[in-house]
């Protein structure tokens, strides 16, 4: 059976029309789902605890601090939660997010909950919190800074290669591999480390309001466990992401089961959500236009 122009022209458009219904629909209930809230569902009753997760080797700290920006803004958010399952990593996103935490925490409570890892930067974040959850065989501590470098300027030499380095500072080249490390590169490099260590050890020392002796006697590098730690002063309980709800629920002087809230960028999800949908409708559109333009083709030419 042949089609018409008209009529194969027609279904097409049909086609379209009822295509792009459903994706309006599916639109609207996205848009919908998202004004519920930047931070996540607010369907469940129950006092609403903001998690924040760090994860992994720290190497950034954008989207925690954004996230420790949107929970320090919605009012619906009672406390906090940082769930840290991480090893460390730089210095200067770590201390970002420890002054992140200390305004957010001039605002509402913030809960440090430690998974299998939290040591070095991590510790780092835990310690600007105002209680810190651990399980007793969580690894923490660590606390120190490291530096290292390897010279490899002999291995050069066995194959007679030479390296030629233009500086601008007798320092610019400081823990080059390229060359023999001097005493001046020596003393830099362990002035910068104990400087680094002395901030560490400074923050802890007032994100958990103990002295400085106190924090310097296990501030040699040590790992240790969440059992450990407790009994020197570095964790305030023992317990797991639940228990650390908990105590931000109490903190907070909230009642009822803790709903935690994880945060979602809006924009991120928005974007993604009108292109996709853009991309499949550009799609949708061609192989609709190429099937009427097929049909209408075959019936002229056997006319």
């Amino acid at each position: 059976m042949l089609l018409s122009p008209a009529m194969s022209n027609k279904g097409a458009l049909w086609g379209v029309l009822i295509f792009f219904g459903i994706l309006l629909f599916c639109f609207a209930a996205a848009l919908t789902l998202l004004s519920a809230g930047q931070s996540g569902s607010r369907v469940a009753e129950g006092p609403q605890i903001g998690v924040v997760e760090v994860k992994g080797v720290i190497t950034a700290s954008r989207r925690t601090l954004e996230a420790l920006r949107a929970f320090a803004k919605d009012d619906d958010i009672k406390a906090v939660v940082m769930r840290l399952n991480t090893p460390g990593g730089s210095v200067g996103p770590s201390q970002e997010v420890y002054r992140e935490i200390e305004r957010l925490r001039a605002k509402k409570p913030v809960v440090a909950s430690m998974g299998s890892v939290a040591a070095s930067g991590g510790y780092y974040i835990a310690a600007a919190c105002t209680q810190i959850v651990a399980n007793a065989g969580s690894l923490t501590g660590s606390i120190g800074v490291i530096s290292q470098t390897t010279e490899v300027y002999e291995l050069l030499a066995l194959a007679r290669i030479k390296a030629h380095v233009f500086k601008s500072g007798a320092l610019k080249d400081t823990g080059s591999p390229l060359r023999p490390m001097t005493e001046v590169d020596r003393i830099a490099l362990q002035k910068m480390v104990d400087e680094i260590h002395g901030q560490f050890v400074s923050d802890i020392s007032k994100g958990r309001k103990m002295s400085l002796a106190k924090v310097k006697a296990v501030a040699d590098g040590r790992i240790l466990t969440g059992a450990q730690a407790k009994v020197h002063g570095l964790v305030d309980s023992l317990g797991n992401f639940s228990d650390a709800l908990d105590v931000a629920v109490k903190l907070a002087k909230a009642e009822g089961d803790p709903v935690p809230v994880y945060h979602r960028a809006r924009k991120g999800l928005l974007r993604q959500l009108l292109e996709d949908s853009a991309d499949v409708a550009m799609q949708k559109v061609r192989q609709e236009l190429e099937t009427s333009l097929r049909i209408e083709a075959r019936d002229t030419r056997l006319r």
